[in-house]
C-alpha cells in the first residue's frame, strides 16, 4: 500500500537523494512545509521569515518499508539533537521534522522518535506534527544531486552507499 510522509532533514537536496535510494520508496519530491505564506519561493524561504522547512515528500510502499522503519532511517540521516541546523546549514528552514497526513501513523512515528531519544538520553530537536501545507519547490531543486553530482550536500557519500544497499526488515 502506497503511503506518504514528509521529512524535514536540513537541506533537501541530499535528503531527497537519500530517501530516493531506499528500497520501498516509490517517489520523492522536495518542497516547503508548514509555513505561513501561500506558494513561497526558494528566495522567500531562504530568508527564514516564512516559517517553512525544506522538506522531502516521500511516497513509499508500507508493505516493504513500514512507517516506523522509515522514521528510523530518517533519524539515521540527521543529527536529531541539533536545533535549526544540519551540517553547515543553519536557520529555521533547516529544522528537522516528521510531518504526517494520517493520524494512524502517529504511534509508529512516536515510537521511533522516543526510542531514539531514549538511546541518546536526551530529548530530540525533531518536530512531529501534522502536515499543514506543502508547496513543491522549483524544478531546479528536484533531484538536484542527480542533475548536479558534484553539488553541495551535508550528507556523507558513505550514507548514500549505505542507503543503496539497505534492505528493509520483512514485516
Amino acid at each position: 500500500m502506497i503511503q506518504e510522509l514528509y521529512f524535514a532533514a536540513g537541506c533537501f537536496w541530499g535528503a531527497e537523494k537519500y530517501f530516493h535510494l531506499l528500497d520501498g520508496v516509490v517517489s520523492t519530491e522536495v518542497g516547503y512545509a508548514n509555513g505561513r505564506t501561500a506558494a513561497p519561493t526558494y528566495e522567500q524561504v531562504y530568508t527564514d521569515t516564512t516559517g517553512f522547512a525544506e522538506t522531502v515528500h516521500v511516497r513509499f510502499d508500507a508493505e516493504v518499508l513500514p512507517v516506523g522503519e522509515l522514521v528510523q532511517l530518517f533519524l539515521r540521516a540527521i543529527d536529531p539533537l541539533s536545533l535549526n541546523r544540519q551540517g553547515e546549514d543553519c536557520g529555521t528552514r533547516y529544522r528537522t521534522g516528521v510531518y504526517y497526513t494520517e493520524e494512524a501513523f502517529l504511534p509508529a512515528i512516536r515510537e521511533a522518535l522516543d526510542a531514539c531519544a531514549a538511546a541518546l538520553g536526551q530529548p530530540l530537536a525533531v518536530e512531529c506534527l501534522p502536515l499543514q501545507n506543502f508547496y513543491r519547490a522549483e524544478e531546479y531543486h528536484q533531484d538536484y544531486l542527480g542533475k548536479n553530482p558534484a553539488g553541495y550536500c551535508h550528507l556523507s557519500p558513505a550514507l548514500f552507499e549505505w542507503a543503496r544497499a539497505y534492505k528493509p526488515a520483512k514485516p
